[in-house]
């Protein structure tokens, strides 16, 4: 009796996707001295509700359930999460200069906090409803970033995370063009 086999592949290559955002360099990952109460801001930059963490995991997610039907799309997702991931990687140089420490728990000014969970993500099922999550995302992620910029008074660190709002505005763009296209 001869036995049928069905394969299922992604066909989708993902060889090659590069980080998406601007084409500028970042200023040297400096601060002026350690203070862990710039440090703990930074924590829920990295780590909490809105932080470059879930942006990478709602990236991620987002991509793998759509690889199979929208090859372009989700190439472009992968794309906004490496970048994501290297936002990440100078927050947790930021914060371990300042004296921080890099342990995924968004720290408030008494050192407390809650631990990263994936409670934080909006995990839509349709294409257009990820992409409205993914903006709306960014923009929140701008608009803390700002916030947190008003507080630290340390123009080197400030200089990092003016730099990474500039990422977060071209993904907004990026994300409305992929909008427009579906």
């Amino acid at each position: 009796m001869e036995e049928h086999t069905h394969i299922l592949a992604n066909t989708c290559s993902f060889a090659g996707i590069k980080p998406i955002m601007l084409d500028l360099p970042y200023p040297a990952i400096e601060a002026e001295g350690k203070n862990l109460s710039y440090a703990n801001l930074l924590s829920i930059d990295y780590c909490g509700s809105v932080s470059e963490l879930s942006a990478i995991t709602q990236y991620i997610n987002n991509e793998n359930r759509i690889s199979g039907e929208r090859c372009s799309l989700a190439k472009t997702l992968l794309g906004i999460a490496l970048a994501e991931m290297m936002h990440l990687q100078k927050l947790g140089e930021l914060i371990s200069l300042l004296g921080g420490t890099v342990d995924f728990v968004a720290k408030g000014q008494n050192g407390r906090g809650r631990m990263w969970t994936p409670e934080y993500l909006a995990i839509p099922e349709h294409a257009k409803s990820m992409l409205l999550a993914d903006i709306e995302a960014e923009k929140a992620a701008i608009k803390q970033y700002k916030m947190h910029m008003g507080q630290i008074r340390d123009k080197r660190v400030n200089a990092v995370l003016a730099r990474i709002i500039q990422d977060e505005e071209y993904h907004i763009m990026v994300l409305g063009i992929l909008l427009g296209q579906l």
